[in-house]
Order: structure tokens, then C-alpha cells, then sequence
């Protein structure tokens, strides 16, 4: 097979997500009181209504409607204040009622839209960028749904953007967990027997649809890095996709360059990572493009991803909207949600991480790129903004004349490079360190202040990590604070010149690296605590001027 950019260049990709997402922090499903919890032994939180027996009539659980109306009001949608619920009729052992409460046509969230940053390398996979600067303020003007520049990549400084449809986010239960016992792969081809747990079956969930407005592996991955971002910020689902508490499902199909025709679309399951979605949607673009090219015809399909193999293969004809003989749900009424109702669910929303990366970007002059990726983690963030109220009540910090922006960066430096490195490599959030706030600002100033090196602040700063403390205090004990005087080092660099006439002679010769030679005298004659930065400056213009 061709491989992406290649195929990129002839064809159009089209892409919409479908990505479901359990609302795991309620305490209870969604039409009964069974309890929510991942891990808890097999059907040991069932009951009459989840498993749908005679006579077992549903309740509806009011936070989760709470929820999903938080997140169709962070995602830019019409909150439908009419809406019902539905019977989707299938037969199949993980939903024992055989049919899915789920709703119809009009969701509790209609019409909504993301705009969405793509930056550096992931940029490259797109090849029809614009210039267009009208694109963002029309979408936004108009709604994506209306909007005639849906899908546009408008470029920005640091690669393009551009605005995603959300045509609907809508309620439904869970079904339960199939667990296939034998074969190779954990499917049931293959499987000697079959066990079902109904442990999930109610959970509420919401599934949010995109319109077709994707046009890259990187633009979904992208998006439902950012989805994620925000329904963590909200606080309505831990989104851990190994658990399976999020989980996405792609629409794919290709078209000519210049083509407005659609092609028949594939399904792609089983892409249980960011990195999978990624590279299932590739492998399926460039099979797509395969097939299309030697003169075959793609079957509208649901394929299965096979990481292992990096391929994907057919599962089952894709099914429609008939064959599921949706019907209204006649045990539940009619919603009719109030303006009150929306209005409280309005008052709950917090700082969204777009609207937190503006802040951080304008009031305290951190990077673009540095902004957007701890506004997207909730714990970073977190962490960040006490460490900017820590500075903003330290009086210690009066000498620097603008005391946030000064630190700012270099803490957003530390959290997003060293500090992340650390958590990854020990498989630990930022809350199960003994770092402060304080500490970490501490620190900051340290290095701004040209205190210790940045290798030293590595070292302190894995201290803090690990047992805690002042990292002031950890300087002074390791007596490692760098010496910045420089009428101190200047007695220090004469003293080391003078010792070494022939020295000077040989570098006033042509000799350059014996700077080298001069530092480390200098760093010797310091116990390693000079400042190596002002060493080098007051070096240079010593021996400059006495060659002139």
C-alpha cells in the first residue's frame, strides 16, 4: 500500500467520530440504583431493571442529565429543552432486555462545534491549508452547522485550525461486558466459551457524534485528546480508555481532490488509545485508497483494528437505523428541561481549557504550545495556577519587577518537561509527589535568578519530588548556589590570567579553545559554583581587551 502523505495528496479523507463516554463519577446507573464501580466482582451490582425483568420499571437519574447538559453547553451545543427516550432493539448477550434505552432524533444536545488547534508535526498530514483568516469568526458566528467553511484549515503561526461539527451528544445506557474465553486475540472467533458480566449494564452514557468535518488521523486524535480534556475538567467521567470509560469509534471514507461526492464509509472498532485511533484511521485511508485505485468498490462495513497486526479486518455488514426498529420508550415520559434547570447546569462550568490557555498566554506571557498542553491536563493545571497564587502572596519574590511572568515559564518549563518525565517514568499523578507549590516557585526564582545551573535544578527538583521540602533549603544544605557576583568573579578570572601568561598569549594567538582551559580554572577556583554563563562573559572581554 501507498503510504498517508502519498495518499493524502490524491485523496480527500472524511472523518467523523462517534465517542462514548461513561459518566463514572456518579454514584448510580442511569434508570435503577445499582451502584457504579469498575473491578467489582461479576453481576454483583444488578438488579430487576438492569437486566430488564418483567415488571421492573426505570427511574431516571437526574445528575446524570446534569451531566450531559454541562457537556453539551462545553461543547458549543443547543441544549434541547424536548427530548424522549427510545428503545433500540437488538439481540445480543450483553444487553439481556435485548434493546438499548437510548434517545431518538433530538438529542438533549444538538448542533454543537469545536474549534481545534493542530501544531508542528501533526500539521503535515494536511495538504489543503488556507489562509482564509474569515474562517474562524464565521463559524463561530453562524454555527458549524450552518456554516459553509465547515472543515477549512486556516493557518495559523504555528500550523492551522480549524472548527468541527458536533451533530449530537445524546444519553444511553451501557451495555454489559462480553469476556471470550480462549483463542488468541480475546475475541469470540476462536474462543472456547463465552462469560458475560452486567456489572456495566446501565451505566449512563453519553455518545457524542461529529459531523464528517475531520480530515486527518491527527485532526481525530486531536479532537478526542481535547474532548477528553474537557469532560475531565468538567469532572463527569475519569475518561480512562483502558478501562473502557472512553471509547471512540471512526467513520471513514475517501474522495477524489475537488470531488463534494462522499464515498462509502467504513466503521472502524477497537481503537482503545489515542495512538490506536491514529493508526487505525491511517491503515484504513490508505487500504480505502488501495482498493479505489486497482478499480474495486469499498463495502459499507464495521472492521476491527488489530494494534498486533496494524490492520484492520471485517467484522459485519454495517447495520442502519431500520434495523434497530427504534420506538419510543413507553415507561419513560417525555423531558421537558426548564431555562432554570439549563441556567444552574450553566452556573456549574468551569474554567474550559481553551479559556485557561488564553489566560495563562495573556496575563502571564507563557508559550502558546506550553499554554494549550497544561490547560489540557486537569492535575498540571491545577498545580500551575497554585503556583502562580503562590507567587502572587510571596513577598520574597518583590525584586523580580514582574514576579508571574518571570516564573511563570520556568515552571511551566519544569512541569512540562522534568516533572511529566518523572510521573511517566514512576506511573504516578503530580498529587501522589511530595512537591509543592511553593517549592516548585522556590525553585523557579533559583534558577531566574541565576542562583544554580539548570542541571543543578534537575537534581533539586527530583529531591522536592521525591521527600519533599524547601528547595531553598536544599540548596543551602548541599551548599550548591552558584556564585553571580561579578566583581567576585572578576578578582577570580584576573588572578587566573595572571597565572598563566603564555596561556593568554596562545589564545590572543588563534588558540580559541582554550576557553575552555580558563573556565575550568575558574569553576576550580569557585568549588563548581561560578556562574559558567558570566565566567564565559567576563572571560571573553578580559582577553579581548588585552589583545586589543
Amino acid at each position: 500500500m501507498k503510504d498517508l502523505q502519498t495518499v493524502l495528496r490524491e485523496w480527500e479523507a472524511v472523518i467523523g467520530l462517534e465517542v462514548h463516554t461513561e459518566l463514572t463519577t456518579l454514584n448510580t446507573k442511569m434508570f435503577c440504583s445499582c451502584k457504579i464501580e469498575f473491578g467489582a466482582l461479576p453481576n454483583t451490582h444488578v438488579c430487576p431493571v438492569c437486566l430488564g425483568l418483567p415488571g421492573a420499571l426505570p427511574v431516571p437519574n437526574k445528575a446524570a442529565i446534569q451531566s450531559i447538559v454541562l457537556a453539551g453547553l462545553a461543547t458549543n451545543c443547543k441544549i434541547q429543552k424536548r427530548s424522549m427516550f427510545y428503545r433500540k432493539n437488538y439481540f445480543y448477550p450483553d444487553m439481556s432486555k435485548n434493546f438499548q434505552t437510548t434517545q431518538g432524533p433530538i438529542a438533549f444536545c444538538m448542533d454543537g462545534w469545536l474549534s481545534l488547534d493542530v501544531n508542528g508535526n501533526a500539521a503535515k498530514e494536511r495538504v489543503d491549508v488556507v489562509a482564509n483568516k474569515s474562517a474562524d469568526s464565521s463559524c463561530q458566528q453562524g454555527g458549524q452547522q450552518n456554516c459553509q467553511l465547515a472543515a477549512v484549515a486556516t493557518q495559523t503561526s504555528l500550523g492551522y485550525s480549524t472548527h468541527i461539527g458536533i451533530t449530537r451528544i445524546h444519553m444511553e445506557e451501557d451495555a454489559g461486558k462480553m469476556i471470550h474465553v480462549g483463542g488468541t486475540d480475546g475475541r469470540i472467533t476462536g474462543s472456547d466459551y463465552s462469560l458475560v458480566d452486567y456489572n456495566r449494564c446501565g451505566t449512563p452514557l453519553i455518545e457524542l457524534v461529529t459531523e464528517p468535518d475531520l480530515r486527518t488521523p491527527e485532526e481525530a486524535r486531536l479532537f478526542l485528546q481535547k474532548l477528553r480534556s474537557i469532560y475531565l475538567t468538567l469532572g463527569i467521567s475519569d475518561c480512562s480508555m483502558e478501562e473502557g470509560s472512553l471509547r471512540c469509534d471512526g467513520n471513514v471514507s475517501l474522495r477524489k481532490r475537488g470531488s463534494s461526492k462522499l464515498g462509502v464509509k467504513t466503521e472502524l472498532k477497537n481503537m482503545n488509545s489515542f495512538k490506536n485511533l491514529h493508526d487505525g484511521l491511517a491503515y484504513e485511508i490508505c487500504r480505502q485508497a488501495e482498493v479505489l485505485e486497482n478499480g474495486g468498490t469499498v463495502a459499507q462495513e464495521t472492521r476491527h483494528w488489530e494494534p498486533a497486526n496494524k490492520r484492520t479486518v471485517s467484522m459485519r455488514v454495517k447495520e442502519t437505523a431500520d434495523d434497530y426498529r427504534l420506538f419510543p420508550e413507553p415507561d419513560l415520559a417525555p423531558y421537558d428541561l426548564s431555562d432554570e434547570f439549563v441556567e444552574k447546569c450553566r452556573a456549574r462550568l468551569p474554567e474550559l481549557p481553551d479559556a485557561k490557555a488564553k489566560r495563562y498566554f495573556d496575563d502571564y506571557e507563557v508559550a502558546a504550545s506550553d499554554a494549550m498542553n497544561l490547560a489540557a491536563d486537569v492535575e498540571l493545571s491545577a498545580f500551575f495556577d497554585d503556583a502562580l497564587l503562590n507567587i502572587k502572596n510571596n513577598e520574597k519574590t518583590e525584586g523580580l519587577a514582574t514576579p508571574c511572568q518571570a516564573l511563570a515559564q520556568p515552571i511551566a518549563n519544569m512541569l512540562l518537561n522534568d516533572v511529566v518525565a518523572y510521573l511517566n517514568s514512576n506511573n504516578l499523578l503530580i498529587g501522589d509527589t511530595q512537591l509543592t507549590a511553593a517549592a516548585i516557585c522556590e525553585l523557579a526564582e533559583l534558577r531566574v535568578r541565576d542562583a544554580i545551573s539548570s542541571k543543578q535544578a534537575k537534581e533539586v527538583l527530583m529531591m522536592l519530588a521525591k521527600d519533599g521540602g524547601s528547595a531553598n533549603a536544599i540548596v543551602n544544605e548541599l551548599g550548591i548556589e552558584q556564585v553571580s557576583d561579578a566583581s567576585e568573579l572578576e578578582t577570580v578570572i584576573d588572578t587566573i590570567l595572571a597565572q598563566f601568561p603564555e596561556k593568554v598569549e596562545q589564545y590572543r594567538g588563534g588558540k580559541l579553545g582554550l576557553m575552555g582551559f580558563f573556565v575550568g580554572q575558574a569553576m576550580k577556583e569557585t568549588k563548581g559554583q561560578g556562574n559558567p554563563q558570566l565566567l564565559n562573559k567576563i572571560l571573553s572581554e578580559k582577553l579581548d581587551a588585552s589583545e586589543a
